[in-house]
């Protein structure tokens, strides 16, 4: 993936209607997916299967209760917009804890 794409963020960057989509499908808030970001470890990756107009990004972490999420975002001006936010799936779960053991 090269150099890291959140090193210059200064911020998320939310829209009512996303934030309000993730509710209602996966009962997660706005907070806790941007907990995620200022929690060790997290595991970022890129991902490109949605888009091919702007570069897309996931990322696996906790919230600060340690609810397991992938978060799906992209950067634009700096910001980190998020575009979705669930709990990990059992994949998800297994590379993470491979992450964080061998990063321990």
């Amino acid at each position: 993936m090269g150099k890291n794409p959140l090193a210059d963020c200064v911020g998320f960057e939310w829209d009512e209607w996303n934030s309000g989509k993730i509710w209602e499908r996966h009962r997660v808030t706005p907070e806790e997916a941007e907990e995620v970001f200022f929690n060790d470890p997290f595991v970022l990756r890129g991902d490109a299967t949605y888009s091919t107009d702007e570069k897309r990004y996931g990322v696996l972490g906790q919230t600060a209760s340690g609810r397991p999420l992938f978060v799906a975002f992209t950067i634009r001006n700096k910001q980190i917009r998020v575009i979705s936010a669930q709990d990990m799936n059992l994949k998800e779960v297994r590379e993470y804890r491979r992450h964080e053991k061998e990063n321990s």
